[in-house]
């Protein structure tokens, strides 16, 4: 493709660096935000590299966060007992739109894979155990669910976990399968995402 410009050429071979997004979709958000006012461009590129380097992650559920704890964390309505335990943070964003779950949440960053050379050093695994052997009476931890997507590597994930908590005495569960085998959380629908939080069975 010819562009009239390499200023716009640049701007769509950057734009379509994005997920989903090709060089005629690209194209046309650049061709957009030329014909929109300076000042839109200029905050739309302000948010991403605010975004891109003030965000941090909560050092407690290991979530985005913008400031040391997630407003999940910190939020003293939630019910500290209960904590799920998600890959990342889509995964956090698809269980809060369904309104169901008032626990807390802890973010392993990826899942257990041998391919992939992923294995549980890489994952946020000793953080978990941690909170979940604290001992601090008005943070007492009851309960964890694994809300992992039921792949092989995610049940393969699971299995671990459940292993290295189960000296803990704490009650292990994971979401009913509602969820499509072989699906990822974040595409599930809210109303199935939903059910099967709270319809969740203990882990064998």
């Amino acid at each position: 493709m010819n562009y009239p410009s390499r200023l716009i050429e640049d701007a769509v071979g950057e734009i379509s660096r994005l997920p989903g997004i090709g060089k005629k979709t690209a194209l046309r958000l650049a061709l957009h935000l030329l014909k929109r006012e300076e000042q839109q461009s200029r905050s739309l590129a302000e948010a991403i590299v605010n975004m891109r380097t003030k965000t941090t992650y909560c050092i407690k559920c290991h979530n985005i966060a913008d400031h040391e704890l997630c407003n999940i964390c910190s939020n003293p309505k939630r019910d500290a007992s209960i904590i799920c335990v998600v890959v990342d943070t889509r995964d956090v964003l698809a269980i809060e739109a369904t309104s169901q779950f008032k626990g807390l949440y802890h973010v392993l960053g990826g899942i257990i894979s041998p391919l992939e050379g992923i294995g549980p050093s890489d994952l946020n695994i000793d953080s978990l155990v941690s909170r979940v052997e604290q001992k601090d009476e008005t943070d007492q931890v009851e309960e964890v669910i694994l809300a992992l997507s039921p792949t092989m590597e995610g049940d393969t994930t699971a299995f671990y976990l459940q292993k290295k908590l189960k000296s803990s005495g704490v009650k292990v569960s994971t979401i009913a399968r509602g969820v499509p085998i072989g699906g990822d959380l974040e595409y599930a629908d809210e109303i199935t995402l939903g059910r099967s939080i709270v319809s969740r069975v203990a882990y064998d």
